[in-house]
């Protein structure tokens, strides 16, 4: 019999067996030896009385043992059902105070493991919902033009202009996923951000390259003041892409003619980016809101845009141990400083 499958009882009677043969053996000896049959009268009693205490103290053991499975029992039943927290016992020294100490640590993982749960979930929902929102309109109107131009005879320039909103729609599609799989990859882990020290200067360039034609476009001037020799530890590439951001808004928010001025600032821990325009601003109520994912104000929704690219950028200069902060007033402009930490 393997010694972890001798039950209580069994080792009881072990016990009692082995005291009892033990005690009646030491006062045989002597019995017989000298002949006197009050010593083994009295080992007799003794033997009973081992045997008596024995057997109380086991029937203590025994009753302190089911209570402790069933406050151990009761303790665990409130953890599966996620209920209330099992209470430590004021004595420490107990076995049942050390184990629901423990268990009451590991309530507590297992609460914060069921919220982070719940709060994957519902933000799951919301950006299922996010996304099925973003992409209800233009694919409805990829459905309605394609019909027109399917069931209706169109002259050349409505087909062209039909054909160009077709293409409208499916960039804004495009722009949407592409955004879609950046915030997902860095919220996932699957890319990370590798800093190293480079010229700040160099990734500015590379920001401001891709708003140069939309800004000519417009004939909105952007200025850019920053040190050459201002060497900073970032993840060039991504920085890029969040600087972009913040500068692709500007140049769709600010009318024709207006300015956007890029600045540097060299702090003591910080490095400090301004994106200055002079757009349509924003007022201090929303100013909060427009980091959120897929947020869009309502005087807005005739831009194109999805309403992400601000909650990207601040992923990833957040990720990077940075912050983004947003000094507006509406009709005067907009200033969005971003932090980046020296080291």
């Amino acid at each position: 019999m393997k010694q972890e499958r001798i039950s209580v009882k069994n080792v009881f009677l072990m016990v009692c067996g082995g005291t009892a043969v033990s005690m009646l053996t030491i006062c045989v000896v002597p019995a017989v030896m000298t002949g006197e049959l009050w010593i083994l009268t009295g080992g007799a009693l003794m033997t009973a009385c081992a045997l008596f205490w024995l057997f109380l103290m086991m029937l203590f053991f025994s009753r302190r043992l089911a209570v402790f499975t069933g406050e151990l029992c009761r303790t665990m039943d409130q953890m599966i059902s996620g209920g209330e927290a099992p209470v430590c016992p004021a004595d420490g020294e107990t076995l049942f105070a050390r184990i629901s100490h423990r268990l009451f640590r590991l309530y507590g993982i297992m609460q914060e493991n069921r919220q982070k749960v719940d709060e994957e979930r519902q933000e799951l929902q919301m950006l299922v919902s996010d996304i099925s929102h973003q992409v209800k309109t233009p694919v409805s109107n990829l459905k309605m033009v394609t019909e027109t131009l399917l069931e209706k005879s169109v002259t050349e320039e409505d087909r062209r202009e039909f054909l160009q909103g077709i293409r409208n729609q499916a960039d804004k599609l495009d722009f949407l996923f592409q955004a879609l799989v950046k915030t997902s990859r860095l919220e996932t882990g699957t890319i990370r951000l590798e800093k190293k020290d480079s010229l700040l200067v160099d990734t500015l360039a590379m920001a401001c390259g891709e708003i140069v034609y939309d800004a000519e476009k417009k004939d909105i001037s952007v200025s850019v003041d920053c040190s050459e020799d201002l060497c900073l530890c970032h993840d060039s590439r991504w920085t890029a892409e969040a600087l972009f951001n913040l500068l692709d808004n500007a140049v769709k928010y600010t009318p024709a003619g207006g300015k956007i001025a890029v600045t540097v600032e060299q702090w003591d821990m910080y490095v400090k980016v301004n994106v200055a325009d002079t757009g349509r601003g924003i007022s201090e109520s929303n100013q909060a809101a427009i980091f959120r994912r897929f947020y869009r104000e309502d005087e807005v929704h005739d831009k194109t845009g999805v309403g992400i690219g601000l909650y990207l950028a601040r992923e990833i200069i957040t990720m990077q141990g940075g912050y983004i902060k947003v000094s507006s007033e509406v009709g005067k402009g907009s200033v969005f400083s971003v932090f980046l930490p020296v080291r």
